[in-house]
């Protein structure tokens, strides 16, 4: 998904997404507190700028951006649906339109409760249990608007 000399950059950035405080990111790559504050302010402004990006080419309207958790939220403008770009570990960059699909029918039903459940667990949020992924999303995305909005 990034360069490759970004890769370590991209690992003390998801492992404070996940709470890790930058002084023990720097002591477990055996590298300076600042060297990683460095990192961090580099990724924040790469995921940015890929968010931004991925948002110009899907005609998505910024609403909200949060770099740090690698989240935007907007509303496409062709689709006239919420949209929400984010950063995931597991799948990489993904854009996600607000729709009530046919789930049970479609041929991407498990790739798309795979994706959501991935993206939760990256963010550490406790989904009900549910086979609609629509409902999932739903409730996946309204927890991290809400995580968007406390940042």
């Amino acid at each position: 998904m990034f360069l490759p000399e970004g890769e370590k950059q991209f690992e003390f950035w998801v492992l404070r997404r996940n709470g890790l405080p930058n002084i023990n990111i720097a002591k477990h790559f055996g590298v300076s507190r600042q060297a990683v504050s460095r990192a961090l302010l580099s990724m924040d402004k790469r995921i940015e700028e890929i968010l931004l990006g991925m948002a110009r080419a899907n005609r998505i309207e910024v609403e909200k951006l949060d770099s740090k958790k690698g989240i935007l939220f907007g509303k496409s403008i062709p689709f006239k649906a919420n949209a929400i770009i984010f950063v995931s570990a597991k799948h990489g960059m993904q854009v996600w339109y607000e729709h009530e699909g046919e789930c049970g029918s479609c041929d991407r039903y498990r790739e798309c409760i795979e994706l959501l459940w991935d993206f939760a667990e990256e963010m550490q949020l406790k989904l009900k249990s549910t086979e609609d992924p629509t409902k999932i999303a739903d409730e996946l995305f309204g927890k991290l608007k809400e995580l968007v909005e406390q940042a």
